[in-house]
């Protein structure tokens, strides 16, 4: 485990960052065009962004990424 200390300012940009690129990876995964291999490594990674997001934001803007069961 490795600790770092950000500025508010660098929170917030690493904060942003993160949600863009969760938000990418829900249209990805919706995409029936994108093979379900690349889908598998596009949800690992989903997983550990979410985690990630999570120690930045309030439960209630984390559960807007919260993904349903059924489209996995």
């Amino acid at each position: 485990m490795m600790g770092f200390l950000f500025t508010a300012r660098e929170c917030s940009e690493i904060e942003y960052l993160i949600r863009r690129e969760l938000e990418e990876l829900l249209l990805d995964l919706g995409d029936v065009r994108i093979d379900e291999m690349v889908k598998r490594a596009m949800e690992q990674r989903y997983k550990v962004l979410f985690k990630m997001y999570s120690r930045f934001v309030t439960p209630k803007e984390l559960s807007k990424y919260i993904r349903n069961k059924k489209y996995k």
